[in-house]
Formats: C-alpha cells, structure tokens, sequence
C-alpha cells in the first residue's frame, strides 16, 4: 500500500514507523525543523512496543504536497493538531488527485467533530475516523516514544459507511506492532475517548501531573466525577451514546482499569502547555462548551476548566 502521513507530530512519526516496519510504502508531509531533523537524523519511535529506526531515505518526505505522486495514494492519515484542520482539508482539497479512487482519508485527532472540515470537500464514504486511546509523546522532532497502551486502535466512518476498505490498514498498523482493529462502532468509541480526554486532559494541565496522579487526591477525583456527569448529559441530550449507560458505569471503568492502564502519561494538553503550543481544547472541552449551550444543558466545571486552560495560553 501507499499510504501519505500529514502532520509529523508524536501520532504522525509512530505511524510512519509502524507502517514502515509492515512494509508500506509510506510519504511523510512535515515541514520546518520536523523535516530537518528527519533529514539529518532519520525518523524514529520507541517506548512501548519496541524500537524503531529508519533513515530519511526509507520515506518519501516533502513539505509540498505538489511532490508527491498524483492518484497514487490508498490512505491518506490525518495526524495534524485539530486546530490545523481547516487548512489541512483545504490545501488537501487543492491536491485532491494525490488520493486513488478508492482511496480513504483517516483522521487520527483528539476530539470530536474533526471529520467536518473535510466533509467539506470529500464524501462520507472517504472520510473515516481512528479512535486512539494509546499514548505518544515526541522526545525530539523526529522521535516518538509510546508511552502507555489500554486498547488497539479501532477505525471506522462516522457516517456508518462500509468499513472493509480500511481492514488492510488495521492489518498493516497490527503489523507494524500495535494492535489495531475496524469497528462499526467508531462514534461509540470516539465519545469514550471524549469523556476520557475532557476528564482527564485539561485538568491534568491546568495542575501540572500525570493522569495517575489525579486519582490520589479527593480534591481532583471529585472535579473529575462532575466532568463525566457534565460530558454523559451533554452527549445524551445531544443524541449521542457510548459504550457505558450511564456515567455510574463509566466512572467504574475509569478508575479500575482506563487511568490504571495509562497512570503515568502526560497529556497531550500538558505537554502542549508546558512546551508553550496551542492545545487541541477546543475540540475537547470547547465541543462540549457548544454542544451544551445548543441543548441548554449547564456545565459550569467544564466551563470553568476551558476558562483556565484558555488563561495559561494567553500568557505565554
């Protein structure tokens, strides 16, 4: 397979890695001091898994989607930051013919509402979704270490289209040596990853720790039990369900197995603010901010929690 990567962050190099490993044929988009520190140094993941090292040489890397080959690519994985989106899908729009006709773009983002911008150009059938809730952090520009693991990345379309087409890529990233899977399913998934994500993220910034240590303190356990009930009657109100009825059974799961499994990552929200970048909080948080205003449904800690993450931004 061809398979074009955009967005060379710490999901973009693990990625490629992978890919690499299973045998694809694999294209980076990366640009600044991320290409340059691929082309000096190769591009390299390690962490959970196992190490992975590869030169310049084994990739097909520009920062001009121009040089790439036209009506060649099979996949094409999304791995910006949300906040990219509307000019990834627009200059995406622009080398549209760089996809095959049967080809699939994979949005492998944080939140939820990514899909829409590309929506905007592309059909529903060629716009699908990854839900992943393993983690990444990216050592230097051109390294991506693994950091923690709970369960295989699942893939899927929101608008519940067929979902074969994007098997031989669950294969490929299996392959390559994290396990992933298709799933029918991938709205249901992608909300577990919110409710996980809006608990645990800015919070876990706004104090400055690790996801395990927000469960050793009643204070912070007590903030994140009214983010679940706030995120469980903004998706309910808003038509939207997961693989847990109510925020009782999800809190059970949270504590006995999905923070235990990832005790000791840092958020990408807190690596974004210690490292001074922009956060992915508002198609976190901020999506339930909108969602909540639309159903009249009150989320004043989240609220709160998006207020503060939005301050320590400003002050950089």
């Amino acid at each position: 397979m061809h398979i074009l990567i955009t967005g060379a962050g710490s999901i973009g190099i693990a990625m490629a890695a992978l890919l690499k490993k299973s045998g694809q044929q694999v294209a980076v988009y990366a640009r600044g001091r991320t290409r340059e520190a691929i082309v000096s140094g190769g591009l390299h993941k390690t962490g959970l898994f196992g190490d992975l090292d590869f030169a310049a040489e084994d990739f097909e890397l520009s920062d001009d989607y121009g040089d790439f080959q036209e009506n060649s690519f099979d996949y094409i994985l999304i791995c910006a930051k949300t906040m990219a989106n509307d000019a990834v899908s627009q200059e995406l729009n622009q080398h549209r013919g760089l996809l095959n006709a049967d080809g699939r773009l994979v949005i492998f983002q944080n939140g939820w509402g990514n899909d829409a911008p590309y929506r905007r150009f592309f059909s529903a059938e060629q716009v699908c979704s990854a839900r992943i809730i393993t983690g990444f952090q990216r050592l230097e520009p051109n390294v991506s270490k693994v950091t923690v693991y709970t369960s295989p990345i699942l893939l899927g379309n929101l608008a519940h289209c067929d979902v074969r087409p994007l098997e031989p890529l669950a294969r490929a990233i299996t392959d390559g040596g994290i396990p992933c899977e298709t799933t029918d399913a991938v709205d249901k998934a992608l909300w577990a990853k919110m409710l996980y994500n809006c608990t645990l993220n800015p919070l876990g910034a706004i104090v400055g720790v690790h996801y395990g240590a927000l469960t050793e303190n009643p204070y912070s356990v007590a903030i994140m039990n009214s983010i679940i009930d706030e995120v469980f009657a903004v998706m309910t109100a808003a038509g939207y369900s997961t693989n847990w009825p109510d925020a009782d059974s999800y809190r059970k799961e949270f504590y006995a197995k999905l923070v235990p499994d990832t005790y000791n990552h840092n958020s990408s929200t807190l690596q974004d603010i210690r490292a001074k970048r922009p956060t992915e909080i508002e198609t976190l948080t901020g999506c339930i901010l909108s969602l909540a205003a639309e159903h009249n449904i009150p989320v004043p800690v989240n609220t709160m929690l998006y207020r503060l993450v939005r301050t320590m931004e400003a002050n950089y």
